[in-house]
Order: C-alpha cells, then structure tokens, then sequence
C-alpha cells in the first residue's frame, strides 16, 4: 500500500551505508520515522530542519519502519534558508518537537499548527528574534497543556511579567516586545523547562546552545 502525504522533517539518522532514517511530522502518521534509500547530495539538501515535503509512503506488513520514496519539496522556505538566524531557529525548533513528540505520537492538529508556523516563519522579513519564544508557547497548547500566566509562573520567575504580555498580546504584538538577547535566552530555557514537567521527560536541547550564541 502507497500514500501521497505531506511530511515535515525534524530529524535524521544514518541507516546503513547509503540510507537514512527521517523522523517527520505528518497529518497521516503523526510523529514516525520512515526509511530513505539513498543519501545523495540532493537527498540530504531536502532533508533539512523543518522542510515541508511531499512523499510517498510504502508500508510494510514485514516491518513498522515503512519507506518513503519520490521527496519533493513541498515549499522552497528560501526565506528561511538564506537566513542564518532563522535557520538556526528551524534546528532549535525541529529539535525540540523530536524530542517532545514521541515516536508514534498523534497529536490532533499538531501537523497543521507546525506547518502555519513554519511558512509564517518564512514570510517574515524582520521582528522575527522572539518567534522562537512565542513558538513555545504556543506549542504547549498544541500539546494539550493550555498554559495560563500563573500557571508559568514558578518555572519563568522574575520573567513572569514578560511572560504574561506574551500570553496576552497578539502574535504581532508579541514579535515587538523588547527583550535583551540574555533575557530573550533565559525564558526560552523556562518554558523548556515548563513544557519538561508537563511531558515528564528531560528534554537535552544540543542545538540550544547555538541558539543562545546567536541571540546575545
């Protein structure tokens, strides 16, 4: 059985000597992982944080590893890709919904929320630095959680104040709040911390630190 469907990337493993192992996002699978033969230049080009991709899926009654073959991209995200803080964003991003979202997980809506993300994302020109901060937010209500300010309240700390005006502002509003590149750093670690408890997991962020040294 073969399905046309939509795949946003988050991660990659290698898998063998030429194949790869793309863990997506997806309407269809929700949050799976699905073998690519072929590790290519133009394979890997397409297989980059957060692109949105088109595939066709070929399941397997002899393994719950199905194949994904013909990737097309299903949007250029060249305003994303000729930005060096965006796409440093796009790793953090990808990363955190990899490790948040567990292999088999099917969040209602989530597909669609990330997908707006992403392409909003890629349209913006400039005010972009907090996006990152609003994204979290915004995904602990994807997930379920329907965070309020108190309930932040004991992981952001001094930070609270900020916090509620971004919980309370519109999305353009809250692109315009003014924020040092330590402050802007130290609530995204909060809310990290905000969306581990609610997912009792440890989240180990490796592309957070880049983040932090491009927004200083």
């Amino acid at each position: 059985m073969t399905t046309n469907t939509e795949l946003i990337v988050l991660h990659t493993t290698k898998f063998g000597e030429s194949s790869i192992v793309v863990h997506t996002l997806s309407r269809d699978y929700g949050r799976r992982s699905f073998l690519v033969r072929g590790t290519g230049k133009n394979v890997m080009s397409l297989l980059l944080p957060l692109n949105i991709l088109e595939a066709d899926i070929t399941e397997s009654t002899k393994s719950t590893l199905y194949t994904a073959r013909n990737l097309a991209p299903r949007h250029s995200l060249l305003g994303i890709r000729n930005n060096l803080y965006k796409n440093t964003m796009t790793m953090f991003l990808s990363e955190v919904i990899y490790r948040t979202v567990k292999e088999g997980g099917q969040e209602h809506g989530l597909f669609e929320w990330c997908r707006g993300q992403i392409l909003l994302l890629d349209a913006m020109d400039t005010d972009f630095s907090n996006f990152h901060i609003r994204f979290l937010m915004e995904l602990a209500i994807a997930l379920g959680f329907s965070p309020e300010s108190s309930d932040l309240m004991p992981f952001v700390g001094e930070n609270h104040k900020v916090v509620s005006q971004f919980m309370s502002s519109s999305f353009a509003e809250s692109m315009l709040i003014p924020l040092s590149g330590t402050v802007r750093n130290k609530i995204c670690e909060d809310v990290l911390r905000y969306i581990e408890y609610h997912t009792e997991s440890t989240l180990t962020i490796n592309s957070l630190k880049v983040l932090r040294e491009l927004f200083v």
